[in-house]
């Protein structure tokens, strides 16, 4: 069996920024994760990033991971586990790791410390023939697109307006791909202003209150029919409107990928402005298990640029539990912290901010 100081499970934005910080505090680690090669769902981003300078403002996604990588190369104390992943957690605090495309290789990791970031998974939608081919994700149309240079179909309709939905739209067409529309359930659009003006300035329509009633096809999708839906999300007969479409992208939200966190007894709560069960933690990022912590998406559903900080305090936390020494901790705690707390600073991060004072650990109370 292996032994490491701090094991991280998941090597995107939140899980590069954990390793990064530990291990520049001298921490042995190890960045286990289940992608070809490192850094989540930023090497599909390849629009610019909003917040200040130290959230990488104006860089693209895919140059945010080629830097953090890199980063992650120069630091003989991190060892990464690709094409891997976590099976479980036991009670001897070990965890196991299947690796290799058939699974082949089976090993057994045991750490002083686990940082839990494995992110998050796509929301499905139930509609008549959904599982007919053409059906995708908005993920999986950002892998083929921006990964492998695959376009799903030649037109889309996206449901969802959140910012992952306009955003990939956009990249759709960018790519040459016609986008019909875009059909959000909720009276308004979830993403920002810039991203839906983006859109609308290229004649794409966004209808709110909108959503998708079902598909046709024989082998693969022909058609779709949307609908006007009222406030208890109920179809409002004779509202209905018929599109020529070949692919449907789904963008309809994530949910944290909390399997682990449940398996090693942390106490979960489901907290709907998360988007799911979480695990309840300390503002350092700790769990009600004293060795496990969590950052980026498992711990809620938000941008990169605030995985990132959570990843860092996170990392800097278990480091500095561990007995590594950092130069003037509290002050480098209490920044970490105040930039996070900046970044959540906007009315489109109320929610959020409701759902990690519910989500939150405080002295007396669980």
């Amino acid at each position: 069996m292996k032994i490491t100081d701090i094991a991280i499970i998941g090597g995107g934005p939140a899980g590069l920024s954990a390793a990064i910080y530990a291990a520049s505090l001298g921490a042995k680690v190890t960045l286990i994760d289940d992608g070809l090669e490192l850094g989540g769902q930023l090497i599909k981003q390849t629009h610019k990033f909003f917040g200040s300078e130290k959230q990488f403002a104006g860089i693209r996604g895919i140059e945010i991971a080629e830097k953090m990588i890199q980063d992650i190369k120069e630091y003989d104390n991190i060892t990464v586990i690709a094409n891997a992943t976590v099976t479980g957690y036991y009670e001897d605090e070990a965890i196991t790791i299947v690796q290799g495309v058939n699974g082949e290789l089976l090993k057994k990791l045991k750490a002083n410390r686990i940082i839990i970031a494995t992110g998050a998974s796509e929301n499905m939608l139930p509609f008549v023939n959904n599982d007919l081919p053409g059906v995708y994700g908005a993920g999986a149309v950002q892998t083929l697109m921006n990964l492998y240079g695959v376009v799903p179909g030649n037109n889309i309709l996206m449901v969802g307006a959140g910012n992952i939905g306009l955003i990939v739209s956009y990249q759709l067409l960018q790519a040459g791909i016609k986008v019909s529309a875009i059909v959000e359930a909720l009276p308004k659009i979830g993403g920002y202003l810039v991203h839906a003006s983006k859109i609308r300035r290229l004649g794409i329509p966004i209808y709110t209150s909108h959503t998708l009633k079902e598909v046709y096809g024989t082998d693969c999708v022909e058609r779709a029919v949307i609908s006007e839906i009222n406030r208890n999300f109920e179809f409002i007969p004779g509202t209905e409107k018929e599109l020529e479409v070949d692919t449907i992208c789904l963008a309809v939200g994530l949910s944290p990928l909390s399997d682990l966190l449940w398996q090693a007894g942390c106490q979960m709560k489901y907290v709907t402005e998360l988007c799911g069960y979480v695990a309840l933690r300390d503002d350092n990022m700790k769990t009600t298990k004293d060795k496990i912590y969590i950052a980026g998406d498992v711990a809620g559903i938000e941008e990169a640029s605030s995985a990132m900080l959570e990843g860092q305090i996170a990392g800097l936390n278990t480091a500095v539990s561990l007995g590594y020494k950092c130069d003037n901790y509290p002050e480098q705690d209490r920044k970490l912290k105040a930039e996070l707390k900046e970044l959540r600073d906007n009315p489109l991060s109320k929610e959020i901010k409701r759902g990690i004072e519910k989500a939150l650990i405080k002295e007396g109370r669980d």
